[in-house]
């Protein structure tokens, strides 16, 4: 089986009118099964989550978006499995994704 491509891209970048954020484009809610938000301070543990869900995902052969942050690129904003209609999300500021 070949790999599967890996999809990385931003939703955000910050400018000098402030953060301007795409994060409304993720996933239309009316479409998703599951989208899960995830709040915590800094060093918590959000992205290395979603690092792992992405990585299992990929591994079980589904399409994986990784959405990069901007402010780090080192660190993810959010991952997206199309598939199975679903989405984890870094929800602490600014990223302004609210359940």
């Amino acid at each position: 089986m070949a790999a599967l491509p890996h999809i990385q891209y931003f939703l955000g970048a910050n400018s000098p009118a402030g953060f301007y954020s795409l994060y409304d484009h993720l996933l239309p809610p009316e479409q998703a099964r599951a989208i899960y938000i995830l709040k915590g301070g800094p060093g918590c543990g959000k992205s290395t989550l979603m690092g792992k869900v992405g990585d299992w995902a990929e591994e079980a052969g589904l399409e994986t978006e990784y959405i990069l942050c901007s402010g780090d690129p080192g660190s993810l904003d959010a991952v997206v499995i199309p598939a199975l209609k679903a989405a984890i999300v870094d929800g602490t500021a600014p990223h302004g994704v609210v359940p």
